[in-house]
């Protein structure tokens, strides 16, 4: 038996024909599938020049290698495609139910080309595949439009839908695909691409079991996995989140990272549990990026803290194959809704100076029914609320709406704008690089991002990882390809001979410059990355490490295979670096996906927990590229390392087959 099916699913909307494609298992030896399989598909598959929101871009849905099988923490999916923010490699990952219903179809990816001359959605089982008229859909919002499909149904099983609401239909690129109601494939405007190909929804419901080479022994693996996930803090206060983030400011030292103590807080609160620690410790950025804790002291943020949050929580939400249960269905209201994430709430509370929490209920919900990505939609408000102290934006041109600081209402209105792009949201909708492009007089300053998408709000200034990452990734701006902290509690180095094992303590001030340790992590980490992405696994069970996450033991019992876990890293390799000549291949440069200057220090802040620092990025991009085995000076991967990692220049899925 095998972890994956061995086939993928053609669909063009263009001339409504429909067809598969086998797959040799050489191919999932070299790639596995998730993100591998994306890469391999999409590298030859989208011309180079290929327009993103043009019938030539394809749009890819794939899960995991190891989701349907006996592991833990594997029910991401990923939606794939050329991004219409960036110019450059796009992927979007979400959680929910959407991955295995893939392979319940019978599927390792769903891949889509062309456009319809009129809306549709495709309906999928194990044994039909039909593309269906979607003009009553067309004009509902996500949380509506699954509603609809589950009522409309006529097959037993309930189906599971990933869909667009207004901000697809409208073209926004900064739109993403919902899903269950209110999670969010949310990044590299993948759902305008949906939008653009006239598809409103996609909706499962096969039946077909996933294999697995030694299911007892993936068993006893996942037992085991689930004690250490399972394990917990008592009596932890909602004050211990925000103590422990002042108390790691304060120390004149850093201290290398246990994942275990992230997992027990995200156990109880979920990453709410971020929302006081991360803006005590420095990790989040305040006032578009150029304010401090200062600017947001803890009587503030206390609007915020974890326990008014979870006050709203009526059960937690468990993804597929999740032990963990960190998000939650909250009653707000008069209605269910999904707890805002920690990126969300400090977008409309931190990076505005609002304390308004049902605010930020509100306007969760709805950028979740309007299918707009939260990161970046609060990036771009802020980036409009200075334009408009600045005076780069005038009541003239909001239509009277006075955008500022604290005024959560006028944020909230100016959202509505932006997800119909009527008025002043026409010029926002696409987030902030091109909305600077657009205002000029020096309003790119004020614009923060990597390569045109709007960066996550974990700071560089106190985790340069997070900097570095973002413009090396292949799909920039990305805050879960990387940071140190991660490496922290990967622990690759307890299973993989030659990666450096960080000290316990460290001076805080030799993060900020290159050497050749945060090199070696910092490689390893997209690797590892790549290879989690593959496999489908979630990045918050990666917290426990990999001496208690068996994801390489999983590997090997699920495919019958044998291999190391450095042989495993080295295909997460072959994966960052496809995904990097697909880039270069569409003639993006990799020089211009630099993170924006004020995210990293330049010119330093004044205050705060970051006060006078600033990272030297050009000297950590060259030495990354250099290690990983790209060019120090373009970040082209070189002939040596593309013929190492077998990735010739020609038809990659025809070589495997």
């Amino acid at each position: 038996m095998k972890p994956y099916t061995g086939k993928i699913l053609w669909v063009n909307l263009t001339d409504g024909s429909f067809h598969e494609e086998a797959l040799p298992d050489s191919f999932y030896e070299h790639f596995l599938a998730g993100m591998g399989l994306a890469a391999a598909i999409l590298y030859r598959r989208i011309p180079p020049g290929a327009d993103p929101l043009g019938p030539d871009n394809i749009l890819g849905f794939v899960p995991g290698l190891l989701t349907g099988t006996p592991s833990l923490f594997t029910g991401r999916w990923t939606a794939v495609g050329k991004s219409p923010l960036t110019g450059a490699w796009g992927d979007a990952n979400c959680g929910g139910t959407f991955a295995p219903a893939i392979k319940q179809c019978g599927y390792d990816g769903i891949f889509i080309r062309g456009i319809s001359p009129k809306p549709v959605y495709l309906s999928i089982t194990h044994h039909s595949v039909e593309i269906c008229d979607a003009a009553h859909l067309w004009g509902l919002d996500a949380i509506a439009t699954e509603q609809r499909l589950w009522a409309e149904a006529s097959q037993p099983k309930k189906p599971s839908v990933a869909c667009i609401g207004p901000a697809g239909e409208n073209r926004s690129l900064i739109a993403g695909i919902c899903h269950d109601q209110g999670r969010l494939a949310a990044r590299a405007g993948l759902g305008t691409v949906m939008g653009s190909k006239n598809l409103k929804a996609v909706a499962l419901a096969g039946t077909r079991r996933t294999g697995c080479a030694r299911p007892d022994e993936m068993k006893a693996l996942s037992s085991q996995c689930n004690r250490y996930a399972q394990l917990d803090i008592p009596a932890m206060p909602a004050s211990f989140p925000r103590l422990l983030g002042a108390a790691m400011r304060k120390l004149p030292f850093a201290i290398r990272m246990d994942g275990m103590l992230i997992m027990a807080l995200f156990r109880k609160w979920g990453t709410a549990s971020l929302n006081q620690g991360s803006v005590e410790w420095g990790d989040s950025p305040i006032k578009n990026w150029a304010g401090s804790d200062r600017d947001f002291p803890a009587r503030q943020s206390d609007a915020i803290n974890p326990d008014r949050v979870l006050a709203y929580e009526q059960r937690k939400y468990h993804c597929y194959a999740c032990p963990l249960g960190c998000g939650g269905i909250c009653s707000f209201e008069g209605m269910e809704t999904h707890k805002p994430e920690y990126e969300t709430t400090l977008a409309f509370s931190g990076m505005i100076l609002s304390t308004d929490l049902k605010a930020v209920f509100a306007i969760n919900e709805k950028l979740n029914r309007a299918g707009m990505d939260s990161i970046s939609a609060g990036n771009t408000v802020a980036f409009a609320i200075e334009a408009y102290e600045k005076g780069l934006l005038t009541p003239e041109m909001t239509g009277g709406l006075e955008l500022k600081w604290g005024d959560a209402q006028a944020v909230d209105a100016l959202l509505d704008r932006m997800i119909a792009r009527d008025g002043i949201g026409d010029l926002l909708a696409d987030g902030v690089k091109r909305a600077a492009q657009r205002l000029g007089n020096g309003a790119e300053n004020l614009a923060v991002h990597a390569g045109g998408q709007e960066i996550a709000f974990h700071d560089p200034r106190q985790d340069p990882g997070f900097g570095l990452h973002s413009s090396v990734e292949p799909s920039p701006g990305k805050h879960t390809t990387g940071a140190f902290v991660y490496y922290d509690t990967f622990k690759l180095w307890r299973k993989i001979p030659g990666l450096p094992k960080p000290p316990l303590i460290s001076s805080k001030d030799g993060r900020y410059h290159s050497d050749p340790l945060k090199t070696a992590k910092a490689v390893a980490t997209s690797n590892f990355t790549q290879l989690y992405n593959a496999a489908g696994l979630c990045l918050f069970g990666t917290y426990l490490g990999v001496e208690r996450l068996p994801l390489f033991e999983w590997l090997n019992a699920a495919t019958g295979w044998n291999r190391t876990p450095a042989e495993y890293l080295e295909i997460g390799r072959r994966i960052q670096t496809l995904r990097q000549m697909f880039n270069i291949r569409q003639g993006v440069d990799p020089r211009k996906m630099r993170l924006s200057p004020r995210a990293i220090g330049l010119p330093p802040l004044q205050r705060g927990a970051n006060r006078g620092r600033s990272v030297e990025l050009d000297g950590m991009i060259h030495d990354y590229w250099d290690a990983i085995g790209w060019h120090p000076e373009t970040g082209i991967p070189t002939p040596e390392t593309i013929a190492a990692l077998d990735l010739h220049d020609e038809d990659i899925v025809s070589r495997y087959g």
